[in-house]
């Protein structure tokens, strides 16, 4: 049983505060989706573990951000948790279209890649009975704070702003016995961007954040027994415990590099909704075993440097949305069976991929959502095509369709090409193909 999760009222969800088109109203909410410590529940992302969960660390979320411009309504949501499985986004997703009225083509649903967290069911294989028991509570969670944050809209303005952070780096090293694996290769392409959407009262009080940067939540390894939200965890930690904090006085020009709350911010209740960029290829530059200070330290940085960004934003009120999906189909194969890494690989054909193509825009900012385990190379051609400079990539949203390597990162045969489902040469130009044609519509 999941941690203070309320009852659903779905008649609440369709309580909108009344509003002219265009301006922008906003709402968040944050629910625990942390299980009881003696739930027999295994733990997602490392193969080699040998059972369940054993404690509690620090609890995970369902964090929600829900959005209206008066004629369209959105919603953004974050699980603190390894992915989101096409069971359960069909269902979730059709339980807040009845109950909270959002459209399925309006909602972002997405997993921040936690190692550290519950495996739901039907992700990567996962039957258990316990994660299936786990998994109801989950999705009755998502739409608790998707109705929560719907309830919450008040009048608000919305900015962006990115800015630089050097915790991740590129993982594919090429090494002299094992060939393309998992490594560390500081001269791989590595996108650095840490891009914040940041969501305000008419009086410049926070309300939520959006927060996206490429990097595995993986600072914890496979040793660790204990549920943690890991990297993703600690930074919307940090971002909103330092956001319900009183500043007593004027900030100073010169204290603490702009990282302190703006004149006449009061305490809140603010979310910091973190997801994940096209980590697929992207490591923490640093990773523990059992030792959860480095989860924090990494945190601290990625929540600094994610404050700094968000104090320096300019907000504005009036905005409109637009939203769209569409699902494309890949050639799939398969890697026949053997021990991994090895010298040579041998594919077969195997189902064709579906991969969920979703769209949400703000205005100029566009918000892409891809099923699935993105390389950092097919987000940067993408931004290069985008029509819009402000193009942001959530991946692991709404499904899982599993590595998703770009063209040329095919061959460079090892762990993420060998453990994706997909034939080379038609992921990466349907992917950019399919967004920007539907930012264009």
């Amino acid at each position: 049983m999941l941690r203070t999760v309320l009852p659903i009222v779905a008649s609440a969800c369709f309580a909108i505060p009344a509003a002219s088109a265009g301006r922008l109203q906003v709402g968040a909410a944050r629910v625990d989706i942390t299980p009881p410590a003696g739930a027999a529940l295994p733990m997602s992302g490392y193969a080699g573990r040998t059972h369940g969960f054993e404690g509690v660390h620090d609890h995970i979320y369902a964090r929600a951000i829900v959005l209206s411009d008066g004629a369209a309504t959105a919603a953004l949501v974050g699980w603190e948790l390894i992915g989101v499985p096409n069971p359960a986004w069909a269902d979730v997703s059709a339980r807040i279209a009845k109950e909270c009225g959002i459209p399925v083509d309006h909602l972002l649903l997405a997993a921040v890649h936690d190692h550290s967290a519950p495996a739901p069911a039907g992700i990567y294989g996962n039957a258990s009975p316990q994660s299936a028991e786990y998994t109801e509570k989950l999705k009755q969670a998502t739409v608790e704070a998707v109705r929560q944050a719907k309830a919450r809209l008040q009048p608000a303005r919305v900015g962006y702003g990115a800015g630089r952070a050097y915790v991740n780096v590129n993982r594919r090293e090429l090494t002299p016995d094992r060939g393309w694996w998992l490594g560390f290769n500081p001269d791989g392409v590595s996108d650095k961007t840490l891009a914040v959407l940041r969501f305000e009262t008419d009086a410049g009080v926070p309300i939520a954040f959006l927060i996206n940067y490429a990097v595995h939540a993986v600072v914890m390894g496979p040793e660790n027994y204990q549920i943690s939200g890991d990297i993703a965890g600690a930074t919307s930690r940090y971002v909103e415990q330092y956001y319900a904090r009183t500043l007593p006085d004027p900030p100073r020009s010169d204290a603490g590099y702009g990282l302190r709350p703006r004149q006449g911010q009061a305490p809140a209740d603010v979310v910091a909704l973190w997801t994940s960029g096209a980590a697929g290829d992207q490591n923490p530059v640093s990773m523990a075993s059992r030792d959860f200070s480095m989860v924090d330290a990494l945190g601290k940085i990625l929540g600094e440097e994610s404050v700094r960004v968000a104090n320096a934003i300019a907000a504005a009120p009036d905005v409109r949305l637009h939203a769209a999906q569409r699902v494309v189909t890949c050639p799939g194969r398969k890697v026949e069976e053997g021990p991994r890494p090895r010298r040579e690989y041998k594919f077969q054909d195997a189902d064709p991929v579906d991969i969920r193509l979703s769209l949400l825009m703000i205005n100029d900012i566009a918000l892409t959502g891809v099923s699935g385990e993105v390389l950092t190379p097919i987000y940067l051609h993408l931004k290069r095509e985008s029509p819009f400079s402000r193009t942001l990539m959530l991946t692991h949203t709404n499904g899982a369709s599993g590595y998703i390597p770009d063209d040329a990162g095919f061959d460079q045969i090892g762990y993420e090409v060998t453990t994706s489902h997909l034939k080379p040469g038609c992921a990466e130009n349907a992917i950019v193909n399919g967004l920007v044609d539907m930012m264009s519509r």
